[in-house]
């Protein structure tokens, strides 16, 4: 939008207050969150100069500010700035969350009359990343995803150190990608996918997952499921946050603690809202 009216400029800073509250209250004793912490809260402050500076009064200051902010926050302080400054246009977005779930049945179907030019490309476009990583390294598949027989949920386990190889879970859809890109090197052009699935049965998930990332591009988790570093804590956090999920803090690399709902109004307080901001600290408990 071209311009912002003094109403929504007052509702987004009145929202970076309860914001700062919020990030003022979140504490973790993993080294790791703790850094991230105090960079948002350094993001914070960042962000006030720069709104000092009047970059609110700039043509189209929402996409400068985002803009702004790709270069000058970190991926924590962009987040809450986005979540921020949606609060103050609730018209617009509050249907969102209706939207957040997927039809898994709509994209199961392969379509077999791809060819493996086309298959080649998409992958050289959305599956970069995994290309490029060096799958015969054993750091980049030091780690195996499988199911606990006893509580039935996703473990992960050391490939090189425990005998869970055999029972892994197609859960590492780099590597996968960069193996179906490898098998695609000796067929030709107009090979359709029909045809190569019937020779090479083991690459049909990861065929399915790429269609689908190519026509829903944020479909992938675009990083090493499998690598020696991967932090699970992290695809937690994410799935988590759908369910209202905030202040993460991490207990280890594999399990966090969380709040659920925190500052959430009870039923009979919601018709008294101007806007759905109870994610943050209410505005009487934050100093000005």
């Amino acid at each position: 939008m071209p311009v912002i009216s003094a109403k929504e400029t007052e509702a987004f800073l009145t929202m970076l207050r309860r914001g700062r509250r919020n990030v003022d209250d979140w504490h973790s004793e993993h080294p790791m969150q703790c850094d991230k912490i105090d960079g948002l809260k350094a993001d914070l402050d960042r962000l006030d100069a720069h709104l000092a500076s009047g970059a609110l009064t700039a043509p189209m200051p929402w996409d400068a500010l985002y803009r702004w902010a790709e270069g000058a926050l970190s991926f924590e302080g962009q987040e809450l700035l986005v979540a921020l400054m949606m609060e103050p246009y609730g018209a617009l977005v509050d249907d969102l969350p209706n939207q957040m779930s997927a039809d898994e049945g709509a994209g199961f179907r392969i379509d077999g009359s791809m060819t493996a030019a086309q298959l080649r490309g998409i992958l050289e476009r959305d599956y970069a990343w995994a290309l490029k990583i060096d799958w015969d390294s054993p750091e980049s598949q030091a780690k195996a995803w499988y199911v606990s027989i006893e509580k039935l949920e996703p473990r992960l386990g050391e490939r090189h150190l425990e005998p869970v190889a055999p029972y892994e879970q197609p859960l590492a859809p780099g590597r996968d990608a960069a193996l179906l890109f490898r098998a695609l090197d000796d067929e030709a052009d107009q090979t359709r996918v029909a045809d190569f699935l019937l020779r090479h049965p083991e690459h049909r998930h990861i065929l399915r997952r790429v269609q689908i990332v190519a026509r829903h591009p944020y479909a992938e988790i675009r990083d090493n499921t499998v690598s020696a570093d991967i932090l699970p804590i992290d695809l937690l956090r994410a799935k988590l946050s759908f369910f209202g999920a905030c202040h993460f803090d991490p207990r280890s690399d594999r399990w966090v603690r969380i709040n659920m709902f925190r500052n959430a109004p009870f039923p009979h307080e919601l018709a008294e809202m101007e806007f759905a901001g109870w994610t943050y600290p209410a505005l009487v408990e934050v100093p000005v």
